[in-house]
């Protein structure tokens, strides 16, 4: 463990905060024991915070935004470089962090740092340009406009296969836009969420202008964010994780007419037509389906293939699979890490079990790998055949598990694509223009991302991310994402000597 990140101790069960962080210590809820998924071998234990302790971080965040809020946006974007900078000075050593928590491969962990880096320099550019608008008025001597000011106190739930970047899509814009942070990471992985802490606080050191608990994290199960999500204070809840995570928060939060950002399952699809390029097509295929050991939001669940390429496809994805390097994901040669505990693999076995009694045929995979790395849950990537879409292959599951569909018009796959309550990411392999531009229109792909030649993982920070339907609708990152931080102000400047009303009423006295 690196020392210069968690110094942290062990003392009657309680995970002692490092040096003076602004970290919620444990209250009288139970403790949560984590174990490394690369071996599972015990790492350490923490305490849960209990009501008190919420209530008053809470507090805390909220006394801090009101000093926040007034520091122009430059000046919080510099906060937001200098933490880049940080990330950039120390990115193997978070990338370890990732790969001991979340077991990601060496490339994807040191992937993840990078990208946190990269949404740290575009909300920098951003910190300039929280653009409003002005709009012409049907009034004389009247001027209208918008305005875009800071929200309030951000809660930002997140999930453990993304346990850096994905908080920092969230976070280093809530900075920019004036917010302050309370931080609830998944219980596998709060490490990930206190090295980025002492980061940000090492950040925060740096600049005398900075108020204390600009950011703070909350470790504990979902316990704790029920009690986060509770609080009247909260502005905008941002919660990355299942559907049925999702819309238990997202009940809660609407019954106190409060703010959610939803970014949940994906049970994403890819089709394969007849103009496809193989080379391009297989690698991506391979990627998004095994890539992260296939629990990324991003991942390849559905491939839909024409008849007229099926039979070559499917011998040259099953050769693919034979030869996956799988193991210790801190090994370079490793590209198949390990299932993050045993539910996942409990869920991808159930899985394959229905997919057969739905008529599926288990064409490789599907068995558990025993001999690496002790008690680590190591799985071999599985290809199921399906006649048909059916019931199970509607369903998420967070593996590497890969449906394989034959399809023989586009219309036919559209179809098949788009039955299914998920609506994140998707892509066609093809070089129709017709159905390339068709799967990108309004009667195309109903998902929040729509790719052409390249696969559904792999986002860039510079788009707005997220999805449509179960996937919950929201968009966290690039693009003109920011505007969920913050809330719109219409203003009506009147510089003329008369009051003229709207709509030509007359209200004379």
């Amino acid at each position: 463990m690196n020392n210069l990140f968690y110094r942290s101790l062990i003392s009657d069960g309680r995970l002692l905060a490092i040096q003076q962080g602004n970290y919620c210590l444990p209250g009288e809820l139970p403790l949560n024991n984590v174990r490394c998924p690369i071996d599972g071998n015990p790492l350490y234990s923490f305490g849960t915070p209990g009501r008190t302790e919420v209530v008053q971080t809470v507090r805390q965040a909220k006394h801090a935004f009101s000093l926040w809020q007034q520091i122009p946006p430059p000046r919080r974007g510099e906060l937001v470089r200098r933490f880049g900078n940080l990330a950039r000075e120390h990115k193997q050593a978070l990338a370890e962090l990732i790969t001991l928590e979340a077991g990601k491969i060496e490339q994807e962990a040191l992937g993840e740092v990078q990208e946190m880096i990269d949404v740290c320099d575009f909300a920098v550019g951003l910190s300039r340009q929280l653009y409003g608008l002005t709009i012409s008025s049907e009034r004389h001597t009247h001027r209208m406009m918008e305005q875009w000011h800071p929200l309030g106190i951000v809660a930002i739930i997140t999930a453990f296969n993304f346990p850096m970047a994905v908080w920092a899509w969230n976070a280093m814009l809530a900075l920019v836009c004036g917010n302050t942070l309370i931080w609830k990471p998944s219980e596998q992985t709060p490490l990930c969420a206190l090295a980025c802490q002492h980061l940000l606080e090492e950040a925060m050191a740096t600049m005398e202008d900075v108020p204390e608990h600009i950011s703070a994290v909350i470790l504990g199960s979902k316990e704790v964010s029920t009690l986060l999500v509770d609080q009247t204070e909260i502005s905008l809840v941002s919660a990355t994780g299942s559907c049925q995570m999702g819309k238990a928060i997202a009940c809660r939060v609407a019954g106190r007419l409060g703010r959610y950002l939803l970014e949940l399952g994906g049970n994403n699809a890819m089709i394969l037509a007849p103009t496809a390029n193989l080379d391009l097509a297989i690698r991506a295929v391979v990627f998004a389906a095994v890539g992260t050991a296939g629990q990324r939001c991003t991942s390849l669940r559905r491939l839909f293939v024409h008849a007229g390429i099926y039979d070559v496809v499917r011998k040259r994805l099953l050769k693919a699979y034979e030869t996956l390097p799988i193991g210790d994901p801190r090994q370079t040669s490793t590209l198949v890490g390990p299932l993050i505990n045993e539910n996942a693999w409990q869920r991808m076995i159930d899985a394959i079990v229905l997919a057969e009694e739905q008529g599926g045929s288990l064409l490789t995979g599907g068995h558990r790998i025993s001999d690496l790395c002790g008690s680590g849950i190591y799985v071999q990537p599985a290809i199921v055949e399906m006649p048909k879409q059916t019931a199970i292959v509607e369903e998420e599951t967070f593996a590497p598990l890969l449906y394989l569909i034959k399809y023989h018009d586009f219309d036919e796959a559209m179809q098949m694509h788009n039955a299914v309550p998920q609506g994140l990411s998707s892509a066609i392999f093809t070089n129709d223009l017709r159905e390339a531009e068709m799967f990108m229109g309004p009667t195309g792909s109903d998902c929040g991302i729509a790719n052409v030649n390249i696969g559904t993982s792999g986002a860039e920070i510079g788009g707005a991310f997220g999805g449509e339907k179960d996937t919950g609708g929201g968009r966290e990152s690039g693009s003109d994402a920011w505007k969920n931080y913050m809330r719109r102000v219409t203003n009506t400047i009147n510089y003329g000597n008369d009051l003229p009303l709207a709509q030509g009423i007359r209200f004379d006295t």
